[in-house]
């Protein structure tokens, strides 16, 4: 490979599921369809454990942990800065209520930044063999910026596990984002 070229997936690059973790993808309120398909998921490829990440875009990394943990501040000037703590306690009590007696061990983890760069990095700390999230809603904003599944395939070597939340009649001509 050239200085400076980017890394491209390759079979030498490749991880192996078996015995490798799920990097999960969730946000507050998701259906959780989610959790339990990367559940079925880790189950069926002997994953020891889900990673469940939410990456919250207004606060940036402060500091990356060598576990795919990181310390973050809030993009916003003073004033209370503990509210993701609630957000982050919603995520842990969803997904406890959602994967209890599914057999799997699992971690949430709140991240900060770019979705796609902080589940990239959350994917390396941890050795993951894939990504699981949830399709996104086909709002405009989506469509601009591009999904998150579509981003992490373009910019990382892992497998993404895309799971449908919403799906459209085929005879609707509407666009995505006029629904």
């Amino acid at each position: 490979m050239q200085t400076g070229a980017v890394p491209q997936p390759a079979l030498e690059r490749m991880v192996e599921p078996t015995g490798h973790p799920l990097v999960v993808g969730v946000v507050p309120g998701q259906d959780p369809l989610v959790v339990r398909t990367a559940a079925a998921w880790a189950r069926a490829v002997g994953a020891p454990h889900l990673h469940l990440a939410y990456v919250d875009v207004t606060r940036y990394v402060v500091q990356e942990y060598p576990d795919g943990s990181v310390a973050h501040m809030s993009i916003r000037p003073a004033g209370a800065d503990d509210a993701w703590r609630r957000t982050r306690d919603e995520l842990r009590a969803h997904a406890a209520e959602h994967l209890t007696g599914q057999d799997v061990v699992w971690r949430v983890h709140y991240l900060a930044g770019r979705p796609d760069r902080a589940l990239t990095h959350l994917a390396r700390a941890v050795d993951a063999s894939a990504f699981v999230v949830g399709s996104g809603s086909g709002r405009l904003r989506e469509l601009v910026d591009g999904s998150i599944a579509l981003r992490l395939a373009h910019h990382q070597h892992r497998p993404v596990l895309t799971v449908p939340l919403r799906v459209v009649d085929w005879k609707d001509p509407r666009a995505p984002w006029q629904r």
